[in-house]
């Protein structure tokens, strides 16, 4: 019999610059809400931190996709990490990419190995989003 998993993967923090402007962003561009703010005088790591939380639904609580904002320290600017969207429209959700400020990094690419096509944009602080389409 299996074991039960003792964890789960659960939410993803993407530290910024722009909590406000980053989360317009990403509720424009990827249909997400807006369900909660956190402002922390001694995070938990002792540093000042403010929070968005971001969310598939408006009805949701605490999102999977959280924006983070240390208040006394610049975000870094390396490629920290890679957010990954599915959409079923990948030229529009690229358009709207352009709209918020963001730009494309790569070009839409068929994979029809894996029956997807992917391009990869950054958002206006120069994060790097990969965006997948699902091919029939």
């Amino acid at each position: 019999m299996a074991q039960p998993r003792l964890s789960d993967f659960s939410f993803t923090k993407l530290v910024v610059d722009d909590l406000d402007r980053m989360a317009d962003y990403y509720c424009a561009v990827f249909d997400l809400h807006r369900t909660g703010r956190l402002r922390i005088e001694q995070g938990a790591i002792g540093e000042p931190i403010e929070e968005i939380f971001l969310c598939p639904s408006p009805d949701d609580r605490y999102g999977t996709f959280v924006l983070f904002k240390f208040l006394e320290r610049p975000a870094p600017r390396d490629v920290e990490t890679i957010l990954g969207f599915q959409t079923s429209d990948l030229e529009a959700v690229l358009e709207r990419a352009r709209r918020g400020g963001g730009r494309l990094a790569a070009p839409i690419k068929a994979m029809p190995e894996l029956g997807v096509r992917v391009a990869m944009v950054l958002d206006p602080e120069g994060h790097l989003c990969e965006l997948v389409e699902q091919r029939a």
